[in-house]
């Protein structure tokens, strides 16, 4: 059991939340939601014990696995090891049972080992590599990695190994955030799994729609300055609370009517005999007054790409026979596509296959080693890079105002003020330095300078990777309503289910095209995801 007794939080103009107090009970799964800003990741820390309430306190199980973030802190150790730190006790006596059979055995350090080796068998011991191994395995960790050091694996695969380290050894708790993002579709499709197989409790924040509504039984929502829980999963939640805030709305205006026709009565009787029934009117006016509320911190982006008046021709861009290497390792051989005016299509498969080296060659960031891509006749290009320091510079001082404006030639300020608006910088936000932002305000600014560019082909790779849901919904409605191409690289499948017709399919025996949406997809092929 996970229990928040009054907890507030405040920072410098607002206060994220006031008095909370709400139990994460064993057997339930969940999802803790917000949108940027709504102090989500606050509460998270708060609740990991990394960060201080202005007032309250926060209780858990003494055996809570928490995903970490920080791999430098484990360079030095394999990966097998890392994920066994995820039982601290049993960690420890381990550490201490090798340190001491390499030293003189005597009467007490028999002792000692004989202690030793008894925490070693209650915490499962002697088949912690076997369940190590077993979770690196499922969650894509390749066996080659698994007595490595930390430092010389793939990042995305030391992220994973935090990953295990946090389930390893039957947590009462877990506390996961953001544990999809260095996941492609089949590890996900292993950790949802997982996860729904779980008795304990499950706190988990994501971005991940499709994983939300997989995995929660219950949304722990943080919205007006408070956390209400809703019963179901994300979907439900969002059905819940617009129509508590439909039947709010359809309130607030039944009392405006009245109140208007009991105001119209007392201006017209408030001179006259009927004194006592003008009182009377006056009272209920009162009683129906609204109450001050505290406000939804709900917000979306309006996003819409708008293509620029020429049309590509019917050919958006080819790519005949090319070829990618780095290194020994080649990552695209031979691949020869056909882009039409109008395609749909998001770019799929596990991380290292290449994802993002084909839609770089497509976009002109990257040249093939061998072979030909060409843009068809009039064929514009936007690009917004997984790396978002390809589009912003990490140390640039300008502001987003500045920014945007250098987006598009003889752009005019409101223009420019209007894009910032839609993409929730409003007042003096325009202001802030580029190099200041969040990652998930990176994206909005680099979506928004997109908005501006004169383009007839978007090509986005991994863009909802630092969104929040409402943003990353309204992603999914932008490209489906874009006129133009779209090419998106993702593993979020509530995103590809909203806009994509056809499918970019990278495995490990090469690279597919299939002309039609993911779920048909999965139906003749459920085994690679």
């Amino acid at each position: 059991m996970i229990t928040l007794d009054e907890i507030t939080m405040t920072i410098p103009g607002r206060t994220l939340f006031e008095g909370v107090s709400c139990g994460f009970s064993p057997g339930n799964r969940y999802a803790l939601t917000g949108p940027n800003g709504a102090g989500k990741s606050t509460l998270f820390r708060i609740i990991m014990g990394g960060q201080e309430p202005t007032s309250g306190s926060v209780s858990k199980p003494k055996r809570t696995g928490i995903l970490r973030q920080n791999t430098h802190d484990f360079l030095e150790e394999t990966a097998i090891n890392v994920v066994i730190m995820g039982n601290n006790r049993l960690w420890e006596a381990l550490k201490e049972r090798d340190k001491l059979y390499e030293v003189e055995m005597t009467d007490e350090v028999g002792l000692r080992l004989g202690d030793l080796e008894m925490i070693v068998a209650e915490e499962d011991g002697y088949s912690a590599d076997a369940n190590a191994e077993s979770l690196l395995l499922g969650i894509g960790v390749e066996a080659k990695y698994h007595h490595k050091l930390m430092k010389e694996i793939p990042q995305d695969m030391q992220f994973r190994a935090l990953l295990c380290q946090a389930l390893f050894g039957a947590p009462e708790a877990l506390l996961l955030d953001e544990p999809t993002n260095h996941l492609d579709m089949s590890s996900i499709g292993w950790l949802e799994q997982f996860l729904c197989d779980y008795k304990g409790t499950l706190v988990v924040v994501s971005h991940d729609r499709h994983f939300l509504n997989a995995v929660a039984t219950q949304i722990a929502d943080i919205d007006y300055e408070t956390v209400i829980i809703y019963p179901g999963n994300y979907d439900d939640m969002v059905e819940t609370k617009t129509a508590v805030r439909d039947r709010a709305a359809q309130d607030a205006k039944s009392k405006e009517k009245k109140i208007a026709q009991l105001q119209e009565f007392v201006s017209r009787f408030r001179s006259g005999t009927r004194a006592s029934q003008v009182q009377s009117r006056l009272r209920e006016i009162d009683k129906l007054q609204p109450q001050e509320q505290k406000q939804s911190n709900i917000q979306r982006p309006y996003i819409r790409f708008v293509p620029t008046e020429k049309q590509s021709g019917k050919i958006a861009i080819t790519a005949q026979d090319i070829a990618k290497s780095y290194g020994n390792q080649q990552v695209i051989k031979n691949f020869s596509l056909e882009i039409h005016r109008g395609d749909k299509i998001a770019v799929i498969g596990n991380n290292g296959l290449g994802k993002t080296t084909l839609l770089k060659m497509l976009a002109g960031k990257l040249e093939p080693d061998h072979g030909l891509i060409e843009l068809g006749h009039n064929s514009l290009i936007s690009y917004f890079p997984q790396n978002h320091a390809d589009a912003v510079e990490k140390h640039d001082e300008t502001t987003l105002f500045e920014w945007l404006k250098k987006r598009k030639s003889n752009v005019y300020d409101t223009e420019a003020r209007s894009v910032l608006g839609k993409m929730l910088f409003g007042g003096d936000d325009a202001f802030k330095k580029v190099c200041n932002l969040s990652g998930g305000e990176t994206a909005r600014l680099i979506i928004g300078g997109m908005t501006l560019a004169d383009h007839n082909l978007i090509i986005l790779d991994e863009p909802n990777n630092h969104l929040d849901l409402e943003a990353v919904s309204a992603l999914g409605w932008a490209l489906d309503e874009y006129k133009g191409t779209a090419i998106v690289a993702s593993h979020d499948r509530d995103l590809i289910d909203r806009f994509a017709k056809k499918l970019i399919v990278f495995t490990d025996k090469g690279i597919e095209i299939f002309d039609g949406p993911l779920e048909e997809y999965l139906k003749h092929a459920p085994r690679k995801f």
